[in-house]
């Protein structure tokens, strides 16, 4: 993995018509990694040990096959494993840890040497992460031991990265922040249990070079957030500094930041919560490149893969907020953020 090195996110799962397309688009891109979904509900729908394998067979074939590298993002836990009485509208963990520790083992052991690293979880500090429950860092590191030592012992050499905290700065019970949940997790004993620290890094209004603390100052950048300036660094793509100072911090610096998504959007529909920071296309373009430039100028050696969100999903349209983070279209013609990362310098 170079640092930086170039991923993108794509939605491939029963996708046969534009699986390869959008492969492609990754490949000519200049991306080499690819990040997929892997849930759990998808795999071990049917009950423990019942594994539908044929859907990853064929995307880790068709990924393997045109030579990019695979990161998978594994959660969503399936019904049969779900605490009796849980929300099944909301994510969260399963009812018996052991279930999903086996699930993950299964996984690399099927896919060793193919998939070369595990995203474990998505945004746990958020309560719709965890069950609708105050998140508990506490819990999720529990979880995310197991995995680790799953996943190491079916393939050592698969990277295994945290779940990309959500950069927020809204209180219990809906969500913790997230430089304070990395710190609970690092007091919950995580430091043993991954090889990347993943992260998510929205840009939000902010150029990616703006300062931390000068975006936390500007009411327009923060659309108006009364929180402390302190938590107003989420609004910057810099914020990834603020965890790298965490992991320094606990004798952590020898590892790698994973930025697990990042992006600007174009998204100003009327009454959009994410109207408030849109940008043009032009300027997501030129957002996104500078962003891998100043990573590569200021960041290295510790940031190692930056995946970008997204290639557009084909069943995406005008009305999914989704539609304006993506550099392509639904038709996978390409918009100007990916011609510019095209010809950009890798």
């Amino acid at each position: 993995m170079s640092s930086p090195d170039y991923a993108v996110q794509a939605v491939l799962w029963g996708q046969y018509d534009t699986t390869e397309r959008d492969l492609r688009l990754a490949k000519d891109g200049g991306f080499r990694w690819v990040k997929l979904m892997f849930q759990w509900d998808y795999i071990e729908v049917k009950g423990k040990g019942l594994f539908e394998w044929n859907e990853p067979d064929r995307l880790v074939k068709l990924t393997s096959e045109l030579g990019l590298k695979l990161l998978a993002r594994v959660d969503f836990v399936p019904k049969w494993a779900r605490a009796p009485g849980a929300d099944l509208k909301v994510n969260g963990p399963p009812a018996k840890y052991e279930d999903f520790f086996e699930f993950v083992g299964a996984l690399a052991k099927r896919y060793k040497g193919k998939i070369g690293a595990y995203q474990i979880w998505n945004e746990p500090n958020l309560a719709r992460e965890w069950d609708g429950r105050a998140p508990n860092a506490k819990e999720y590191v529990a979880l995310l031991k197991g995995a680790y030592l799953a996943i190491n012992a079916a393939d050592p050499g698969a990277i295994v990265i945290t779940a990309g905290l959500s950069p927020t700065t809204a209180p219990l019970p809906l969500a913790i922040p997230d430089i304070e949940y990395l710190r609970q997790m690092y007091a919950a004993g995580a430091k043993d249990y991954f090889d990347m620290l993943g992260v998510h890094a929205a840009g939000y209004k902010a150029p990616p070079e703006a300062d931390p603390g000068e975006v936390a100052k500007d009411k327009a950048l923060t659309n108006n957030d009364p929180s402390p300036e302190n938590l107003k660094r989420t609004y910057s793509f810099r914020h990834v500094e603020d965890y790298r100072k965490v992991m320094e911090e606990n004798g952590d610096k020898e590892k790698r930041v994973a930025i697990l998504e990042f992006g600007w959007t174009s998204d100003n529909r009327p009454g959009s919560p994410y109207a408030w920071h849109a940008v043009s296309e032009e300027q997501k373009a030129d957002y996104i490149v500078r962003a891998y430039q100043f990573a590569h100028k200021n960041w290295r050696p510790w940031v190692g893969v930056m995946s970008l969100i997204y290639i557009a999903a084909p069943y995406w349209t005008p009305n999914d907020e989704q539609y304006y983070w993506s550099i392509t279209d639904e038709k996978g013609n390409p918009r100007p953020a990916y011609q510019k990362l095209k010809a950009m310098s890798k």
